[in-house]
């Protein structure tokens, strides 16, 4: 089978999964279809914004098709009469198996994880939170159970200690558009050997989920060691970000969002929470190990800061702590 003979429907949403489609474009795939999720209104006029992957496909004539629900009968039916060959999926909704099943070659998926590690909502967000040195994408089949089908294609990637998970959301975005694009290739030769995940741990217990972040997962603790704070405000940022109560006596709460720091491992005999400053140049945080030293944040009506511009405008003329 010739490239050219291959037809594909595409499905994603987000910047992430713009990439791939991209490279199929570039490489004269045959794109037939591209599904994405309604426009949804934004800003303050409400107008109707187009997800990323849909402003891509409409920018190159690309057949959108947009479903409030994918078991809808008028969506299923218009996506069996493009009688595709190949579905590909990259950061879209949990497919029906209606629609999964429906091409003859399959449905595959692009993952942001070296599965079977971190199957679930926020790979990417979890493999830094927890300290991993490395992580990497994966091409599996789709089946019943999410992230669990069999292994087509894996790449990895290292984890450096100045990444967060904006950085390697990036790298994974570039690496993404290579991976899927070698993936069909590899599918049009017929050279995959898919390889079940059951295979590649010997124990439930060994794996590690990816559970999606909620608004309480990025509440800091600063009970806990700093290794593992500064790893959970390094796998939130720069979104959803890592957040503390900025208080003090007779003051109102300022809710703070922390997108940079750094470790100071030592004894001391604060309180967790307690704030150190020279009023100036850091601003540094007691945890139950040593210090977390904050670089870059934001409060509330304020654009992010470096901590040198913050302490410029903030008076700490009271006894504020963080929780």
């Amino acid at each position: 089978m010739n490239k050219e003979d291959l037809k594909i429907v595409y499905m994603g949403t987000p910047d992430f999964a713009v990439e791939p489609l991209k490279r199929l474009v570039e490489e004269k795939y045959n794109v037939v279809g591209v599904v994405t999720m309604p426009d949804k209104p934004a800003g303050r006029g409400h107008k109707l914004q187009f997800s990323p992957v849909k402003q891509f496909a409409v920018d190159h004539n690309l057949h959108v098709m947009q479903p409030e629900k994918l078991k809808a009968e008028e969506f299923v039916n218009e996506l069996r009469s493009l009688n595709a060959d190949l579905f590909i999926v990259v950061a879209f909704r949990m497919l029906p198996e209606v629609v999964w099943a429906m091409p003859r070659l399959g449905t595959f998926n692009l993952h942001g994880s070296l599965l079977p590690q971190y199957r679930g909502a926020a790979p990417l967000n979890w493999a830094v939170i927890n300290g991993e040195k490395e992580t990497g994408i994966t091409t599996f089949f789709l089946t019943h159970d999410i992230d669990t089908g069999k292994i087509i294609q894996q790449e990895k990637i290292a984890i450096n200690e100045e990444d967060n998970v904006g950085t390697i959301h990036d790298k994974l975005m570039v690496m993404g558009g290579d991976l899927v694009l070698d993936t069909v290739k590899n599918i049009i030769a017929g050279t995959i050997t898919p390889k079940p995940q059951e295979e590649l741990y010997a124990s439930e217990s060994e794996l590690k989920p990816a559970p999606k972040i909620f608004k309480e997962t990025c509440h800091l603790d600063f009970n806990n060691p700093t290794e593992n704070i500064h790893n959970l405000v390094r796998g939130l940022s720069p979104y959803p970000a890592a957040w503390a109560n900025l208080s003090a006596e007779g003051k109102e709460d300022l809710q703070m969002k922390i997108y940079e720091t750094k470790k100071e491992i030592c004894q001391h005999n604060e309180t967790p929470g307690t704030l150190v400053t020279d009023g100036k140049k850091f601003l540094k945080v007691a945890t139950k190990d040593g210090y977390l030293h904050l670089l870059q944040i934001q409060v509330p009506g304020k654009k992010r800061l470096s901590i040198e511009d913050f302490l410029r405008g903030f008076r700490f003329d009271a006894e504020y702590k963080l929780s």
